[in-house]
């Protein structure tokens, strides 16, 4: 990333949201329940997002080579596809817990 300030500042940014997931992935595999677990993987979610978010930036200001920033947008935007699916069979989960028998 270039030595300014808003590069440095979006460069702070994609580290918290870049790293929070792995500590938040781990979170949600000490959850106490299952409801507990979803809102800790829709926090990754976002986490993510916002990573990706950032990346988009990179790219669009041109900061960097498209090429460059691609490859880990695209592995952003599929992390979150997967958490996603994690999300909607949790969802599936708890919806059928609840069920009335």
């Amino acid at each position: 990333m270039p030595n300014d300030i808003a590069s440095n500042a979006i460069a702070k940014q994609i580290v918290r949201s870049g790293t929070s997931p792995a500590a938040n992935y781990r979170a949600a595999c000490i959850a106490k329940s299952n409801k507990d677990f979803l809102n800790k993987l829709k926090m990754v979610e976002e986490e993510i997002d916002e990573t990706a978010h950032w990346l988009s930036v990179i790219m669009d200001a041109d900061i960097l080579p498209n090429a460059q920033v691609m490859p880990l947008y695209d592995e952003s935007i599929e992390l979150r596809r997967i958490v996603v699916r994690s999300i909607t069979t949790i969802r599936q989960a708890i919806d059928a817990d609840n069920q009335p028998i």
